[in-house]
């Protein structure tokens, strides 16, 4: 999981810079189109940034949040978890023995 989330920053960051050597290239072409589109394309650049940052802080939150409640409640989790993972062989085991394998 951690690695799927490094290649999509990096994805992000490579989106961002050839946005921002689209928009060096087209620095000197005059036209009011070409303004528009650099204009929008410039406040696009930073309403993803904000909203990057935004997502990243709440990831961190929830992040800590839960390391915050599984150390409180060990027990519990260890439980839930058993319970989950029983209640998951027991349907993987139903739908194995109904299909005959």
């Amino acid at each position: 999981m951690d690695q799927q989330k490094r290649a999509e920053e990096n994805d992000l960051g490579t989106l961002a810079q050839d946005a921002r050597v689209l928009m060096a290239a087209t620095a000197d072409v005059a036209g009011e189109k070409v303004g528009e589109a650099r204009r929008r394309l410039s406040a696009a650049l930073d309403s993803g940034k904000e909203m990057f940052g935004r997502v990243k802080e709440k990831a961190m939150d929830s992040a800590k949040a839960t390391d915050e409640a599984l150390r409180e409640h060990p027990y519990q989790t260890i439980g839930i978890a058993f319970g989950l993972g029983a209640l998951i062989g027991y349907l993987t085991s139903r739908r194995c023995s109904r299909s005959g394998d």
